[in-house]
C-alpha cells in the first residue's frame, strides 16, 4: 500500500481554518465539510469525565450520518457543566445555520485547556461566512485543531477508484481507550454506517488504542470515520486493509510528534499466552518512563525493558524462556544479557526510531504498540500548559 505523496480530500470533501480569537495568532476553529451526506461511525475516549462535545458527539453519531464537523482548539469544553453543553450545541446549530444543512448531522469536538468556558460568541463569529472560504487541501483543516502538535497531520492513499484521507491532532495526555486524540477518517466510498463501525473499532484496536505518549487519556478523544459514496462502491476487503494500514501509520505519527518527544519507539511482544496479554506488556513497555528515557538516552539498559515486563504481574511469563531484541540486535536470552556490541547497539539506539522486541516463547499472542522518548521537552511543555 502506498500513500499519496500529498494529502487530498476525497471527492466532494472540503475545509476550512480561521482564526476566531481563541488563541493569540494562529487559527484555532476547523469546519470539515461534504457536500453530499456521508454515512459515518464514532468511537469516544472511555474517560470517566468526557467533555461536553463528547457527551454530544456519542448522541449524534447513533443517526449514523454526517454532513460537517465543526472543531476548535486552544479550550476543550471540558468540565463545563451545563453550560458547556449548551455551548457545543451552538457550535453545531451555528455550521448548521451557515450551511443550510440539519443540526443533527453536525458533530462538534473541542481541545486545549480543561475547566474554562468557550467564548461562543467569537465562535460563531468565525463561522458566519466560512463556507465560503471552503478549500480541498486537508492541511488547512489540520493546522486549526493543533495544539502542542509542531506540524499538521493528514495523509492519503486510494482504494480502487476511492480515496482515504486522514486528518489527527494529538502531542500529549495520549493513551487512547476505543478512541484516540481527535482524529477524522474521510472517503468517497460507498460503504453503509454499521460496516464502517465495524471497520473502524477494528482499526482502532490495533493503532490508536496501541498508541501512548504519556499514558493519560484524554477527556476529549474521538475518532470519526465519514463515507459520502461519491466514488461508488468498493471492495470492502480492501477498504478495511487501508484502513488499518493508515490509521496504523497515523498512530506512527502521533507517535512521533509526542511533546518534547526525539524518536518513534515501537515495542513487539511475540510467543506470549495470548494476545490480551501481550498487548498489556507491549503497552508497559511502551509507557515506562524509565523505556522511554533508555531511549531518549540511546542507552542499551536491558533492566529496562525487563522491568516493564516483569511488572505484569496478571500475564504470564516464563523468564527462561524470554528473548529480547533491541533494533534488531539480540540483547537478552538464557536469562542473561547477550555479549553484544554495546557501541554498536547504541548508535542504532541514536537514530529516530527505537524498536523493542520482546519474544516471551510460551503461546501465540502477539501485539504492537507505538510510542515516544521521554524528554526535558515534555515537562517543560507541559509545566506551562495552562498558560500556553
Amino acid at each position: 500500500m502506498k500513500f499519496h505523496s500529498k494529502a487530498i480530500f476525497p471527492r466532494g470533501f472540503k475545509c476550512a481554518s480561521i482564526h476566531c480569537g481563541l488563541k493569540k495568532e494562529g487559527n484555532d476553529l476547523s469546519v470539515f465539510y461534504t457536500d453530499y451526506q456521508a454515512n459515518a461511525a464514532g468511537v469516544f475516549t472511555q474517560n470517566k469525565f468526557p467533555g461536553a462535545p463528547v457527551i454530544l458527539g456519542r448522541q449524534i453519531i447513533k443517526r449514523g450520518c454526517l454532513r460537517a464537523i465543526i472543531v476548535n482548539s486552544k479550550i476543550s469544553n471540558v468540565g463545563t457543566g451545563e453550560q458547556g453543553i449548551a455551548n457545543a450545541r451552538r457550535m453545531a446549530a451555528a455550521v448548521a445555520h451557515e450551511f443550510g444543512i440539519p443540526e443533527n448531522e453536525v458533530i462538534m469536538s473541542s481541545t486545549g485547556v480543561i475547566g474554562v468556558q468557550l467564548p461562543i460568541e467569537k465562535i460563531e463569529s468565525g463561522i458566519v461566512g466560512i463556507a465560503g472560504a471552503l478549500e480541498t487541501d486537508p492541511l488547512v483543516g489540520a493546522r486549526g485543531i493543533m495544539t502542542t502538535d509542531t506540524h499538521p497531520k493528514a495523509i492519503s492513499m486510494s482504494v480502487g477508484e476511492s480515496v482515504l484521507t486522514i486528518v489527527a491532532k494529538g502531542s500529549g495526555m495520549i493513551e487512547p481507550n476505543m478512541a484516540t486524540m481527535l482524529v477524522y477518517i474521510f472517503s468517497d466510498a460507498d460503504i453503509a454506517s454499521n460496516r464502517l463501525d465495524d471497520m473502524l473499532r477494528n482499526a482502532v484496536r490495533n493503532s490508536f488504542n496501541m498508541l501512548s505518549v504519556d499514558s493519560d487519556t484524554s477527556t476529549s478523544d474521538t475518532c470519526l470515520i465519514l463515507a459520502n459514496s461519491r466514488a461508488g462502491n468498493v471492495d470492502e476487503e480492501k477498504f478495511a486493509t487501508a484502513l488499518n494500514f493508515a490509521c496504523t501509520e497515523m498512530a506512527k505519527i502521533l507517535a512521533r510528534d509526542g511533546e518534547g518527544a526525539t524518536k518513534l519507539l515501537i515495542a513487539t511482544v511475540t510467543g506470549a499466552k495470548s494476545e490480551p496479554e501481550a498487548r498489556i506488556i507491549a503497552k508497559a513497555i511502551i509507557n515506562s518512563p524509565l523505556v522511554k528515557t533508555m531511549a531518549y538516552g540511546a542507552d542499551p539498559n536491558i533492566g529496562r525493558i525487563l522491568m516493564a515486563v516483569g511488572k505484569c504481574t496478571t500475564c504470564d511469563s516464563a523468564p527462561e524462556k524470554i528473548e529480547i531484541e533491541i533494533n534488531e540486535i539480540p540483547v537478552f536470552a538464557n536469562l542473561c544479557r547477550t555479549d553484544f556490541d554495546e557501541i554498536d547497539v547504541r548508535e542504532r539506539l541514536s537514530g529516530d526510531e527505537v524498536k523493542i522486541h520482546v519474544k516471551l516463547n510460551i503461546g501465540a499472542g502477539s501485539a504492537t504498540a507505538f510510542g515516544c522518548d521521554l524528554t526535558e521537552g515534555y515537562i517543560e511543555e507541559n509545566a506551562a500548559y495552562y498558560s500556553s
